[in-house]
């Protein structure tokens, strides 16, 4: 078979980014330019590899990234093939570009299944302690007990800004972005400064009830999206602009590993979603609450990074790197005069950051702390998946269907027969074992399943906990 495209991809030894991710990436551009088109046939793995010079491992693991993203399908015994369902982006103008619910700490529960906490016991504690020995030593540490930018340190936005730039693909500087104290204060900023009483924004259902109150608390109403294997329903997106023209604000989505669900917006919602915000003027909010820990291949890129998207504020968070006690988010947005308002509202609610932490943190990511910790922490983690995969699998196979997570400290487990969820929770409390009631993340009818977070507990508390849940189901 003839292979019409033209191969123009230069890769570079230097830039820091793995050959294959470069070889991915140079293809997604090639597509969304429109030098590849949809149903358009790929050179094959060996005619590349010699093309680019690479081993031809390198070239299928990149092919295997882009099936897995979406951008392109396997058709046996004939090849691999641009995805056809892309909606066209190009002629768009390029913008520059969880905290989750904590549950009750109670003495009383001897296992608690939060909804996916990072162990504070592998937290580079002595790291840190370090760090602020070393700030608080610097000549000019005086300088830090000022007054500084309401958005936060300059050099630590930058930093920021850099690592979104680099690792997801955002364009975007240390001017599009405002520090906070965690995801939810950027949030709540978001809403305050951006929306009107009676202004719509859609929510995803389930979803994240914290972030849904700080939409009421502004005066919104609420539009809940239903949420399938594929993310939310752009269906349902699309039906609501029909019913409430010029009134839907906002949507606020987490596309990555949706909140509580742990499904990935497809590639295709994601292009729709981007053209329905495009063409009805509604912001994209977008909450990235556990970006770092992933085990596959990479991250899926932010929503936000898309080119062409005209309309978003993106919220981010390190507090699960590094350690949930210490309130560190982020929000980015193209919207200038929205950063502004968050700022003006910064200064009265809260007049600056936690300056001498943005400076500790800051130091932590160029000596390369928080990248050892992240390498280190993923292994960890990924361990401790794949253990409570053969728990679930050993004591309530049969009874549940769940997707293996590619990432998060959390799976969605849904039970094959209709359960009493009050009063299974309620039982769990009296054998001192915590387990989130799905009401928690629901607007109306209760989530058809449960989210069970692992990161946190030992091993005998999670076998303890599942082996306590599969008598009760």
């Amino acid at each position: 078979m003839l292979r019409p495209w033209n191969i123009d991809i230069v890769l570079d030894d230097q830039c820091g980014k793995a050959i294959y991710l470069q070889i991915a990436d140079a293809i997604i551009r090639d597509i969304q330019s429109g030098r590849l088109k949809g149903g358009e046939a790929l050179p094959g793995s060996r005619h590349l590899a010699q093309v680019l010079n690479v081993n031809r491992n390198t070239v299928v693991e990149a092919v295997d990234v882009l099936l897995t993203e979406g951008w392109l399908v396997s058709r046996e015994r004939r090849g691999t093939f641009v995805a056809e369902k892309l909606p066209s982006l190009r002629g768009a103008k390029v913008p520059l570009p969880k905290t989750t619910p904590a549950a009750p700490l109670l003495n009383k529960y001897q296992i608690q299944f939060d909804d996916g906490h990072p162990n504070s016991k592998i937290a580079p504690v002595a790291e840190l302690a370090r760090a602020y020995r070393q700030i608080f030593q610097r000549k000019a540490r005086w300088q830090m007990m000022s007054y500084v930018d309401a958005l936060g340190d300059i050099d630590f936005r930058r930093e920021i800004a850099q690592m979104l730039s680099h690792q997801r693909s955002m364009q975007v500087t240390e001017n599009d972005l405002c520090v906070t104290r965690g995801s939810q204060m950027a949030t709540y900023l978001t809403a305050q400064c951006l929306l009107q009483p009676g202004d719509y924004v859609m929510i995803e259902n389930p979803g994240y009830k914290p972030a849904w109150s700080a939409f009421e608390q502004a005066g919104a109403r609420l539009l809940p999206v239903r949420v399938d294997q594929d993310g939310l329903s752009i269906d349902e997106v699309a039906a609501y602009l029909k019913t409430y023209p010029g009134q839907v604000k906002a949507i606020f989505t987490t596309p990555h590993r949706q909140y509580p669900t742990t499904v990935t917006l497809s590639l295709h919602r994601r292009l729709e979603l981007i053209r329905l915000s495009n063409e009805h003027g509604f912001k994209i909010i977008e909450d990235d609450y556990d970006n770092e820990f992933h085990f596959g291949h990479r991250p899926i890129h932010p929503v936000c990074a898309f080119p062409g998207l005209r309309n978003y504020v993106y919220i981010g968070t390190l507090s699960k790197v590094v350690a949930p006690a210490l309130r560190i988010g982020y929000l980015v947005t193209n919207d200038q005069e929205l950063l502004h308002k968050v700022s003006d509202l910064r200064k009265i609610i809260d007049v600056q950051g936690d300056t001498i932490m943005e400076q500790v943190i800051l130091q932590l990511i160029k000596d390369g702390t928080i990248r050892r910790h992240i390498r280190k922490a993923s292994q960890y983690y990924r361990a401790k998946r794949d253990f409570t995969v053969s728990l679930i699998d050993k004591y309530l196979g049969g009874k549940v269907t769940y997707t293996v997570p590619e990432g998060g400290l959390a799976f969605w487990i849904v039970p094959h027969r209709p359960v009493s969820w009050e009063d299974i929770t309620s039982k769990m409390h009296s054998q001192g074992i915590l387990i989130i009631n799905p009401d928690t993340f629901s607007l109306g009818e209760s989530a058809n399943g449960f989210r069970l977070g692992y990161g946190s507990l030992s091993e005998q508390q999670l076998e303890e906990g599942i082996k306590a849940i599969s008598k009760l189901l």
